[in-house]
Order: structure tokens, then C-alpha cells, then sequence
């Protein structure tokens, strides 16, 4: 049972067992997730990013590399030098990569047709070389992946993927959502059937899709998309004969989250079923072994440094891997890694998500499947999950939706932009939605200040130091505020819509054409600046970032106006001379507000 004494488990905690040479369920690698030979080569930190030693494949085969470690081990009496423990990798494993041969996609569009929309001669000029972009981060697993699997950490799929890029050299889960938006804009529609095969397929062998494409990811997952990607898919190709194909499978991975991941609130005397992440493995991230197990060595017993490891893996599931929006410490957000705390929080995008899918699989069902008791069992979760996050996490005093702190059972009052994801996904009643509140949603929004941020809408509010915190500014979260104020369909928050995007194609386009890159991040404050912060160098590539422009261009690319232009409206904002037409609308919204005494 959590601290919160309003809080009740559906699930039990399995006992969470200490040292190195635990075995996780799901991961049966004993150089890749555990044991003595991974301890070893982190802790000598040969590698500037603990990922690259995980990733290398082996020469030989797992029992003959443990014997080779062995003899070295034996050899320099248990006590190796750097030296000792280069020469062992060079012999024994071979480059990080070497799992993927060259693929050219067949489907690669040179003018696909969103290109014609684009207003802006700059910008389709910009929007032609992203569409370019998805050849360099296509990869192709190759076949000796599938026949000699324990020489990988890598999981084989039979599918191409496009990947993030960088040193994220496999699929990520919810990066996966972004990018296949991308891709259909774009028009692949065979990768983009492929690489759901490839999710499907793993669903079929672990029950759930990993963090990622390998194998020290698969006790954890990430944000559940790929039901939102399928029915992405489904619209823009009518292909309903997918659907028929993988509902079981779909319903098989929504059960997960369901099975795994939900607990009960309960809220004025009624108890409400919300999610939550949760990671249950034991021992430090193997990709990140080195950090985890020194910054473990603060807690004296066994049972914090797995309850610790723990929290850092459930951070990495929810995506924002790290920030403050985790740290639990006085009932406040301060703190630093020590105080995470994510098990005990209840995240409102997460469950604005699994109303998503709850109401696909119910419109799957209903007009795809023609089974109308599937299609109101899910429609039944849907109102659940609905009312819940209505009752528990939307604060009429606030304007937004907050997360919710188990232990002190309380709201969590920061700013993210994750706040308003039920607006992306339709969480909320349609009768709740009027002029009025979106008046105090906007409300909400200027007194958060985040249009002074220039460089698009920052994480969060708090300097930590963390890449989930301020100044950065994340693709998947403009996304989600975007798309969020305009499905409502008020003019107002159309217009607010429309100004962030501006803001951020235009930073984008800055930082492209001084680097020639799309980046993972970017800083708020600085147009075309990248972010920083976290465990690791700012990623190139990038999978998430292209996808969500394209998708910006397609949807905004007939008005979006010149770069120039744009420049000065920004100059004249930050020099307080002139308003836009986003902002002139907020005033008179906040005015409405007042009158309507909200």
C-alpha cells in the first residue's frame, strides 16, 4: 500500500532483490543485463555513454565470452586494469552498430504532396530535405540478428524502422507515434505498415512493447501509443483489414496497462481507476549502469539503492527521463535524483492516453470488428477513465488538469505542458467545454508566461539541470499543446495554437540552417538554440522532431508566413511594441473571463 492512505494497489509489489546476478524476468542475458562482466566494463567507464558497451555485439558465443572474462578476471587476480579491460572488449565484442546493414526505402516519396501546400519557398525548400531525411535514419536489422540472437542486445524484427538517431540506434516506443505521423505525411505507407508489424510482433513475444528495441529495455515500456498509431495509419490509408488482423493484439497490449499499471483513488468517497508508470526490475539501467550505481551509493541498504533503481527506470518509462515534474520531497517538486518519485505519481498525459485507446479500440469494434458488446465494454473504460481524470485530476481553480501526488495526496500545481493533453486526445466532456473554460484554460496558460519564451514552450519551470526541465523545449510536447487548443475549436485558442507553431517551425528552421541537423531538443529561450542538460550530449537526427514538423507543414504550411516576417512580429513581442493576433485574443479572453467571474 502507498504513504497515501487513500491509495489501494491492484497490484502487488514483487519483493525486489539486490546484487548483480539477479535475473529479470524478461531479460535473460546475463552480459547485456546483469552480472559480474557488465559490472566490470561500466564501472571502468571505457565509454563517454554507459549505452555504447551494451550495444556491441559479441564475437563469440555468450558462454565462451563469460569464459574469456573469467580468464581474464583470473588472470589480473579480480582486480583488471583499463587496459586490461580494453584489450578484452576489442577481442570479444565487435562495434556498436554492427547489427544493421544498408536499406534504401522503396516507398521514399521525392515530392510527396504535402510539399504543395507549403506556402513559403524557404520552408518547402526546408521541408524537402526532412522528407530526405528519412532515408538517413532508416535502418534494416540484419538477418544473422534473427539466427544468432544472443549475440545481440539488439531485439530482432523483421521490419525496416526509421529510428530517432544518435546514439538511439533502435526504435523507441513513443518516439515511434511521432514518427509514423511523420512518414504517412510523407506518404510511406509500407514502412510505416512494417514497423507496426514490428510493434505487433513484439507485443505477440513480451505481452507489451519495451522502452526499445532491446533487450536491457524489456522489463519497462514507454508512453502507450501504438493503438493511436494504428488508427493514424488506418485513416490515412482505409486500410481496415489491419485492424481485423491485430485487434487481439492490440487488446492484448491495452490489457497490460490495465493488468500492470493501474491503481485506485479514491476522491469524495467514490474510488476511481487511474495509471500510473511503474518498473519493478531490480538493479541499475544497464545502459546508464554507471551512473545509477554511483549515484545509488547515498542510500545505505540494499532495499533504497532497488527502490531508487527502480524509480529511475520508472522515469525512463514515462518518457521524461529526468525532471523535477518526478521529484517528490516536502510535499514540493525540489529536490534532486534521490527524491524521485515516480511511482507515487499520477501523470495526466499517461491517462489521457489509455482513455485514447480505450475509445479506438471501442470505434474499432464498433465499425470495424462489428462486435457491439466489445465496442461498449471499451466504451464503458473510456467513460471510466474519462470521469476519473475529470473528477481527480481536472482543478476548476487552477484552469488545467494536474497530476496527482499519491503519498501526500495532494494536486501537483506546476506547470507542464502535459497539463492540457486531454485536450489532445479528447479526455474531457464535451458539455464541460465551453467559451468559459477555455477562457481559464487560456488563463491558465498566460499566467504560466510561457509566450515569453521565444524558442518554443519550455518543460517545465524549474532550473535542475535535468533535460525534462527548463530551458528545454521538446518536440512531443509542442505537439501536444498545438494540437490540444486547436481540437477545441475555439477561435481563441486556434489563434494560440497557430503562434506556437510559428514559433516553433521557425526555431527549428533556424537551428537546421545553422547546423544542417534536426535536433532532439531545443531551448525555449533561444530561437534555433538546442537543448542540454541530462546524462548525455544533445541527439542529431532526429526521428520525433522531423516527423512533428512535417506534420506542422502539412497542417500550417499554407499560412505560415516567411521567416522575415515572423523575425520581426518576434522582435517587436519581446520588445513589448506590439501584440499578435494570438495574444490580443488571450487578452480579450481573460477579459471574458473576468466578466464571466471565473
Amino acid at each position: 500500500m502507498f504513504h497515501g492512505s487513500k491509495v489501494i494497489l491492484s497490484i502487488a509489489l514483487v519483493s525486489l532483490v539486490s546484487g548483480s546476478d539477479t535475473l529479470p524476468p524478461t531479460c535473460d542475458s546475463n552480459i547485456y543485463c546483469y552480472g559480474e562482466l557488465l559490472h566490470t566494463v561500466q564501472m571502468a567507464s571505457i565509454f563517454s555513454d554507459s549505452k555504447t558497451f551494451v550495444d556491441m555485439k559479441l564475437k563469440y558465443p555468450p558462454n565462451e565470452t563469460l569464459q574469456r572474462f573469467d580468464e581474464m578476471m583470473n588472470r589480473t587476480k579480480k582486480n583488471p586494469t583499463r587496459f586490461d579491460i580494453e584489450v578484452f572488449l576489442n577481442d570479444t565484442f565487435e562495434p556498436a552498430g554492427s547489427e544493421f546493414e544498408e536499406w534504401d526505402p522503396e516507398d521514399w516519396v521525392e515530392h510527396p504532396a504535402f510539399l504543395d501546400k507549403i506556402h513559403d519557398p524557404d520552408l518547402r525548400d526546408w521541408a524537402r530535405k526532412l522528407n530526405l531525411l528519412w532515408k538517413f535514419l532508416g535502418r534494416k536489422i540484419r538477418n544473422d540478428v534473427k539466427n544468432n540472437p544472443d549475440h545481440y542486445s539488439i531485439i530482432y524484427v523483421p521490419n525496416p524502422v526509421i529510428v530517432p538517431g544518435g546514439r538511439f540506434r533502435e526504435f523507441y516506443y513513443w518516439d515511434s507515434y511521432w514518427i509514423v505521423r511523420g512518414l504517412l505525411v510523407s506518404q510511406m505507407y509500407n514502412t510505416v505498415k512494417g514497423m507496426l508489424h514490428n510493434l505487433l510482433s513484439i507485443v505477440d513475444r513480451y505481452g507489451f512493447i519495451p522502452n526499445g528495441g532491446r533487450k536491457y529495455y524489456a522489463m519497462r515500456s514507454q508512453p502507450p501509443l501504438l493503438i493511436p498509431m494504428i488508427k493514424s495509419y488506418v485513416d490515412e490509408t482505409k486500410d481496415i483489414e489491419f485492424v481485423k488482423e491485430h485487434i487481439a493484439t492490440m487488446e492484448k497490449e491495452f490489457q497490460h496497462w490495465m493488468v500492470n499499471h493501474t491503481i485506485e483513488i479514491e476522491k469524495d468517497g467514490v474510488h476511481y481507476k487511474l495509471a500510473r508508470y511503474l518498473d519493478l526490475s531490480s538493479g541499475p539501467r544497464p545502459e546508464s549502469y554507471r551512473e545509477d550505481f554511483t549515484s545509488a551509493q547515498i542510500f545505505r541498504t540494499v532495499e533504497e539503492k532497488e527502490a531508487f533503481y527502480s524509480e529511475l527506470k520508472t522515469a525512463a518509462e514515462s518518457g521524461w527521463d529526468f525532471s523535477t515534474r518526478w521529484f517528490i520531497l516536502n510535499a514540493t517538486n525540489k529536490g534532486n535524483l534521490t527524491n524521485l518519485k515516480v511511482r507515487y505519481i499520477i501523470p495526466v498525459d499517461l491517462n489521457s492516453i489509455i482513455f485514447w485507446n480505450a475509445k479506438i479500440l471501442s470505434d474499432f469494434f464498433m465499425n470495424v470488428i462489428s462486435d457491439s458488446e466489445k465496442a461498449a465494454m471499451y466504451e464503458e473504460i473510456s467513460e471510466q477513465w474519462k470521469e476519473a481524470v475529470t473528477k481527480v485530476l481536472w482543478h476548476e481553480e487552477v484552469g488545467a488538469w494536474l497530476d496527482y501526488d499519491t503519498i501526500n495526496d495532494i494536486k501537483r500545481d506546476y506547470f507542464y505542458p502535459s497539463n492540457l493533453a486531454p485536450l489532445w486526445t479528447g479526455c474531457y466532456y464535451e458539455s464541460d467545454m465551453t467559451s468559459a473554460r477555455v477562457a481559464k484554460i487560456m488563463k491558465y496558460l498566460d499566467k504560466s508566461q510561457i509566450m515569453t519564451n521565444q524558442g518554443g514552450v519550455p518543460t517545465t519551470m524549474e532550473h535542475s539541470g535535468e533535460q525534462w526541465d527548463y530551458p528545454n523545449a521538446w518536440p512531443p510536447l509542442q505537439y501536444i499543446m498545438i494540437m490540444g487548443l486547436n481540437a477545441t475549436g475555439d477561435e481563441w485558442a486556434k489563434a494560440l495554437a497557430l503562434e506556437l507553431t510559428e514559433r516553433w517551425v521557425h526555431s527549428n528552421y533556424k537551428a537546421f540552417n545553422s547546423s544542417e541537423a534536426m535536433f532532439e531538443k531545443y531551448d525555449a529561450t533561444v530561437p534555433g538554440g538546442y537543448g542540454g542538460g541530462g546524462e548525455y550530449e544533445v541527439q542529431l537526427g532526429f526521428g520525433w522532431t522531423n516527423g512533428i514538423i512535417l506534420e506542422f507543414l502539412d497542417k500550417y504550411g499554407d499560412i505560415l508566413q516567411p521567416e522575415d516576417q515572423f523575425n520581426i512580429q518576434a522582435a517587436r513581442l519581446a520588445g513589448g511594441g506590439v501584440t499578435s493576433t494570438a495574444t490580443n485574443l488571450v487578452l480579450v479572453c481573460l477579459l471574458l473571463a473576468s466578466l464571466l467571474s471565473i
